[in-house]
């Protein structure tokens, strides 16, 4: 099948460059019914002309299928620039140099390299590479993709000595193109991390993640998995909701409102949306800070 659209074939680094970037996260589906959804979310959020989007993958292989064909069908039946998030956990070089071929020829330009943690019921070998600043060079060896990489304003989990923890995320960052933040709810700490790898020496954009909160035990269970502070100013301002769907998603795109505005006063060189597959709280958000709704870019004729 002819693809919709000509391919936007646009690199993030270029576009960070260029000025703030807005961008959207989703995950792959796993059932015809979440596939339905998640193509009617991006149509819903294509239309608010985001810089680009992304798309994560389950490390071990477990969404890797899945995580390729959206990415290639956002590429070439939309408007929008995707990133296809990859782990190395789990995977022998020769896997991943495989599915970094299989990306560069079909035009792919963005990668965000994780180190990611295999399920431990699959009972898989750590893999190869160890470390995502290894997974950087041999994204920078198979081909000239913009690399991204994952950054922790609280912290790694696994890192529980703050300067090592910072040394380290230098380290990754200054061999990538830019970095993405996993998400947080205190502006504090995402102006910490800025300051502490300019001061390492590395000033390279780091675009902060923000996760509308809709669901109190789903936020609950998403900071224990990743190390995230769940503050208790914001839990129980959650909790004296938690009956009341709606008021929960109002309070949660009210404190990410908030949150987005600080981070875009302190000079963030963008937001990256954690949509969960959902368009409602992230147009919300959108709107409550009155960026620009650009629609799809204009789509060049081919040549006669």
């Amino acid at each position: 099948m002819e693809p919709r659209y000509p391919s936007p074939v646009t690199k993030i680094a270029d576009l960070l460059a260029a000025g703030r970037c807005y961008s959207f996260e989703f995950f792959p589906p796993r059932s015809a019914a979440a596939e339905l959804n998640l193509r009617s979310t991006l149509v819903e959020l294509e239309a608010l002309g985001p810089s680009f989007v992304s798309f994560t993958y389950g490390a071990g292989g477990t969404t890797r299928d899945k995580t390729y064909e959206v990415v290639v069908h956002v590429l070439r039946n939309t408007t929008m620039t995707p990133m296809a998030h990859l782990c190395c956990a789990g995977h022998t070089v020769d896997e991943l140099r495989s599915l970094l071929e299989a990306y560069r020829d079909d035009g792919v330009e963005n990668i965000l390299a994780l180190r990611g943690d295999p399920p431990a019921d699959l009972g898989l070998p750590p893999g190869d590479l160890l470390h995502a600043s290894e997974l950087v060079e041999l994204v920078r060896e198979m081909g000239p993709f913009s690399v991204g990489v994952a950054s922790h304003p609280e912290g790694h989990p696994a890192c529980p000595e703050r300067d090592l923890d910072r040394r380290r995320q230098a380290e990754k960052l200054a061999r990538a193109d830019f970095g993405v933040t996993q998400f947080f709810f205190e502006l504090d700490d995402y102006v910490w991390l800025v300051d502490d790898l300019a001061a390492l020496g590395v000033t390279k954009p780091v675009v902060p993640g923000i996760m509308p909160v809709t669901n109190v035990a789903q936020i609950e269970r998403f900071a224990q998995m990743s190390g995230a502070a769940f503050p208790t100013w914001l839990a129980d301002r959650l909790h004296a909701v938690a009956d009341d769907p709606e008021q929960v998603r109002k309070v949660g795109v009210e404190v990410a409102t908030e949150l987005s505005q600080g981070l875009l006063d302190a000079g963030a060189p963008g937001l990256h949306f954690y949509t969960l597959n959902r368009a409602q709280a992230t147009s919300e958000i959108w709107a409550n800070l009155g960026l620009p709704v650009t629609g799809p870019r204009p789509i060049e004729a081919p040549p006669a």
